[in-house]
């Protein structure tokens, strides 16, 4: 909190050195405001914003997100067209993937200073690629219907480069067809493929699952069945088990069901779509086929058409220690509710054993009343221990940092 003491030390020497110019300062108050709307607060506004308390984002959206005390947003990248999933190199540059744009960018923050100074196209005229990956210096995109390589890329990222398809077997279908991606601690690529539908069953066994394969794209094979939807997972780093959002289906009601967060153990599983939902919610229309039982439970149930997308446990060291290995879920928020429900950043808490037991909001404001104009996508923890939320909305990527 800022001292009274010094405060009023501040505003007489300013009073006596500004008598008379006082057109002047103005002027360049002004250009300062403006530049500190672009760029954010400067060191010394950070400072004067109290040791114990950080400074208030000065955009005027940016004001709006509640967090919890110690927290602050600020843009890592305010012209992001359309920006969802991110995957970092090992220089820390984000590559981000897109759905309606076509588009990959690299955001790059050369000074490493929390702030991006340069957004480039690195690939254009893609069919919906969402996701993106790094391995071994490569950058891997998904298509609807195909994963690509482009080799080297943080070498080649501004010049255009060339790809290499790895694997062309995926379904065309674009209802669900986004794909989000990202290598497993078995260093195999997960890609899930969604179900073509809002609710039926399956000709083929990979729809409704999560899928993985080699680096290289052979060994394709369905790791998880019963997956409606899933744009985002994470592998536990105590015990390496996955961890993935599932989207519950529609047209039963503004509350039923709720999104899952469902927790694979080992290759098979099955997750109830679209026999059963939530754990204990028999569809239906297809419900009389199977009983819950035959199902893995969730994890947790999420909102009810929060659409819950990205997802990734805190293995930073800047938040306070409670939040170590806790999970943040990015809700993209709901668009057929009455009422809508999501455009937030979620904290699902979970014990020593794994279990969760409790899910409450971290970030949320881009929804204001029934009004939104924000809506977060996916997450990253950056090496810094500093927080990324991605928004295709608002065509941004923010940075929530924490500081004592």
């Amino acid at each position: 909190m800022k001292k009274t003491f010094n405060t009023v030390l501040y505003f007489i020497a300013v009073m006596a050195v500004s008598f008379g110019c006082s057109s002047e300062n103005s002027s360049n108050e002004n250009a300062n405001a403006d530049e500190t709307a672009k760029t954010g607060p400067t060191e010394t506004q950070q400072a004067d914003a109290g040791e114990n308390e950080p400074a208030s984002p000065t955009d005027e959206n940016l004001a709006k997100i509640n967090l919890p005390d110690g927290f602050r947003i600020d843009y890592y990248a305010d012209s992001v067209k359309g920006a969802r999933s991110m995957a970092m190199s090992a220089s820390g540059i984000v590559f981000v993937g897109t759905q309606d744009a076509g588009k990959v960018y690299a955001v790059v923050d050369k000074n490493k200073d929390g702030k991006a100074e340069e957004v480039v196209v690195v690939a254009s005229d893609l069919n919906t690629p969402n996701g993106v990956a790094i391995k071994d210096g490569d950058l891997y995109v998904a298509e609807i219907d195909r994963i690509l390589k482009y080799p080297d890329i943080e070498n080649t990222f501004r010049n255009k480069p060339k790809y290499e398809v790895v694997n062309d077997d995926f379904p065309s279908d674009k209802h669900h067809g986004w794909k989000y991606i990202a290598f497993g601690p078995d260093g195999k690529l997960y890609v899930p493929v969604g179900a073509p539908c809002n609710i039926c069953e399956p000709e083929k066994p990979i729809y409704a699952s999560i899928t993985r394969m080699n680096a290289d794209g052979t060994g394709l094979e369905v790791y998880a069945h019963g997956v409606r939807n899933s744009v985002g997972f994470d592998w536990s780093p105590e015990t390496g088990n996955l961890y993935f959002t599932d989207n519950g289906r529609d047209l039963l009601g503004d509350n039923i069901p709720p999104d899952e967060l469902n927790r694979a153990t080992e290759k098979g599983q099955h997750f109830g779509y679209p026999y059963c939902h939530a754990g204990t919610i028999s569809d239906p229309e297809f419900g009389k086929k199977h009983d819950c039982s035959e199902f893995v439970k969730p994890a947790k149930t999420l909102s009810p058409h929060g659409a819950s997308l990205g997802i990734k446990f805190y293995t930073g060291n800047m938040f306070p220690a409670e939040y170590k290995n806790q999970i943040f879920i990015a809700e993209h928020g709901s668009w057929n509710r009455s009422k809508k429900m999501g455009y937030r950043v979620m904290l699902a808490r979970q014990d020593d054993n794994g279990n969760i037991t409790s899910y409450e909001p971290f970030a949320e404001g881009w929804l204001q009343g029934q009004e939104d104009w924000g809506r977060p996508v996916a997450v990253l923890v950056m090496p810094d221990g500093a927080l990324l939320v991605s928004d295709d909305k608002n065509d941004a990527i923010y940075r929530i940092s924490y500081s004592k």
